[in-house]
């Protein structure tokens, strides 16, 4: 019997458990390996490069807590809720949450640990690692409400390919990218080869938040990227830009990719929705004042392509909501970000209650349930 979805997040992330790298990692490495040491506050901390200073996970690890609560330092593996790194708790949570299923991304200051090191044995090792943990241990409590994702590592096309392929023949629902597939700086057509792998093995692609375009050398260090022991960051070095991932979208849709790959489906994954209307009249109207002296063949506007290829992730987000026909109902999935600090659990079901007011049924399930049920092809 095939189970019935009402709500489904399209975006939480987990944690690796304390001894989860020294589990999955050949020992040869083990001398490079994240491990767990302590915050100024006693809380526990992921150290990458040795000396360099650790990443708490207390902004991480936020479920049950109020914002004025909220810390980097301070939090302990033991005093944190366990789903964040357990499958079988990550399960009770969500019912307690009321939500019947998961896609699930990884720290991305983690990837970029091993996708920034210039070892490519190293690179490739950590990135099985966590794939490995992730399909085999965490999502194995029940797969059919913890989503797998592989996160595809940046060793050029070649590996790109493969791994792609071989993640379909493991079980997982889709690949994260966090460069171009080919490996090169840009965009290209040395990217083409990864693109029709996955529109020939059905598998979409999701970018979380944005792709990373350095060189590997230069991308991401531990010690340029890890919040310094010395001193909380401060509202600006936390962000709060939104719509980052515009660029990469339009790019995307210019470079004409999506005549060639028509049923490639691609994820904006944390990017927001709200900013999705301005950002489909500008391509438009972009296209239509510059597509005779650049040489431009599309076949169809650029905001078809956005319909057609791509769905983007929302958290808290009424405007969103109440705008979502320009948008697109079916371009949109709901999340929670679980559990970083912008989830809200256990209220999910208040909160979707909140912005849905006045939406019809069928809209509400599509955004907060359907359009993920039938993307990742659940139920």
């Amino acid at each position: 019997m095939a189970r019935e979805y009402k709500v489904i997040s399209a975006d939480g992330h987990t944690i690796e458990p304390p001894d989860m790298w020294g589990r999955y990692i050949d020992k040869k490495f083990h001398d490079r390996i994240p491990r767990v040491v302590k915050d100024p506050m006693g809380g526990d901390a992921w150290e990458f490069e040795r000396g360099a200073p650790p990443m708490p996970i207390g902004l991480v690890t936020t479920p049950g807590k109020r914002y004025e609560e909220f810390n980097w330092y301070g939090s302990t593996y033991d005093g944190i809720n366990q789903g964040c790194f357990l499958g079988k708790p990550r399960l009770e949570e969500q019912d307690f949450d009321g939500v019947d299923a998961e896609v699930l991304f990884p720290s991305q200051r983690t990837m970029k640990y091993f996708m920034a090191n210039e070892d490519d044995d190293f690179h490739q090792a950590g990135i099985e690692a966590y794939n490995s943990w992730l399909l085999e241990e965490f999502c194995a409590a029940d797969p059919s409400r913890l989503v797998a994702l592989a996160q595809m590592p940046n060793l050029g096309i070649e590996v790109s390919v493969a791994e792609l392929k071989r993640a379909k023949q493991r079980g997982f629902k889709g690949v994260i990218i966090s460069s171009w597939p080919s490996g090169n700086e840009a965009l290209g057509s040395a990217d083409d080869p990864f693109w029709a792998a996955a529109e020939q093995e059905d598998m979409p692609i999701h970018i979380h938040i944005g792709v990373a375009t350095a060189k590997r050398k230069q991308a991401g260090s531990a010690k340029a990227a890890a919040v310094s022991t010395g001193g909380l960051p401060g509202l600006a070095q936390m962000g709060g830009a939104i719509a980052d991932i515009s660029g990469t979208i339009s790019q995307l849709i210019f470079s004409e990719m999506f005549d060639r790959f028509e049923g490639l489906k691609m994820i904006g994954v944390e990017v927001g929705a709200g900013w999705v209307p301005t950002f489909l009249e500008h391509m438009d109207d972009h296209y239509w004042r510059n597509r005779t002296w650049t040489g431009a063949t599309l076949k169809m506007l650029p905001s078809e392509y956005f319909h057609r290829n791509w769905h983007v992730t929302f958290i808290r987000e009424p405007f969103a909501v109440k705008n979502r026909h320009a948008i697109g109902v079916e371009n949109m999935m709901w999340s929670t970000d679980y559990p970083h600090h912008r989830n809200d659990w256990p209220y999910s079901r208040r909160l979707i209650d909140e912005m849905f007011e006045g939406v019809s049924a069928d809209e509400k399930k599509r955004v907060t349930c359907d359009n993920a049920r039938e993307l990742y092809k659940l139920g």
